[in-house]
């Protein structure tokens, strides 16, 4: 188990350091979300961010993302101060927030649309992504034909359009059931050992964590902070049965231990 980051020698692709986030309440005192926070991402590497619901991982990635500034403290991709919205950075919600009114190619057309540029360009992008995903056949069809499953790979597919570097996830498959989490997983996986984005990946699962990630950044209840980055030295690809190994057991069970310690867990 490990607290400091992956050094390489170099500036890390993604650098957090002793980020807070305190949001303003009329009438109310304020309410510190995040306290702290330092951590760093190497270029193509996968991360996991797990905490207690409330922990603050949610506006951890709204301030990576630029979508919300932060309290104290920097963040930084490749060595410049994050502002507003990264360059080359893609985004995948919990929601998928498909438009019903559009068919699936034109939902993941939908970045190159706002950024005024020639649809048609990208019409390839779009379908050799759709079929990646395992979406062939479904091009025309529209996301309320869709099931869960298949309408998140829509938005994976809108997210990795503009191939982007930087890749951030926000529970991505909790809505889900069971297998077709699994299902995508797996997909994400194999999506991930392709194209080797770099990933931040937030999920309340210690298992999805594990099994996906390189490091699993382990947060306290609120205010956020930082109580542990633990290793998965793993090797990959993963499939699904080694979550029944002991090396795989000995990583969730020394987080489980953490989230005990929280008060989680307990009968």
């Amino acid at each position: 188990m490990e607290v400091s980051p992956i050094g390489s020698g170099s500036v890390p692709y993604l650098q957090v350091t002793e980020v807070d986030k305190t949001y303003s309440t009329k009438g109310r005192s304020d309410v510190k979300a995040l306290q702290g926070v330092t951590f760093s991402l190497d270029e193509r590497e996968f991360v996991s961010i797990l905490g207690p619901s409330g922990c603050g991982k949610s506006t951890l990635l709204k301030l990576v993302a630029g979508l919300s500034p932060v309290s104290a403290g920097v963040i930084e991709v490749k060595g410049c101060a994050v502002n507003g919205p990264p360059d080359n950075m893609g985004i995948v919600f919990q929601r998928d927030v498909l438009l019903d009114w559009l068919d699936n190619l034109d939902n993941v057309l939908l970045p190159i649309r706002y950024a005024k540029l020639r649809a048609a360009d990208w019409t390839p992008r779009a379908l050799e992504l759709l079929t990646t995903l395992g979406l062939a056949g479904f091009e025309r069809r529209f996301p309320w034909e869709l099931s869960g499953g298949m309408r998140q790979r829509v938005s994976i597919c809108r997210a990795l359009l503009r191939n982007p570097e930087l890749l951030l996830m926000d529970e991505p498959f909790g809505a889900l059931d069971a297998l077709t989490r699994d299902e995508l997983n797996l997909e994400l996986q194999r999506v991930w050992m392709s194209q080797r984005k770099t990933v931040l990946f937030i999920t309340h699962s210690i298992a999805e964590a594990v099994f996906l990630s390189d490091r699993v950044i382990v947060m306290s209840r609120n205010p956020g902070r930082i109580l542990d980055i633990v290793r998965v030295p793993l090797p990959r690809p993963r499939p699904l049965g080694i979550r029944e190994t002991p090396a795989f057991g000995s990583y969730v069970a020394r987080i489980r231990e953490m989230f005990e310690k929280m008060g989680l867990f307990r009968g």
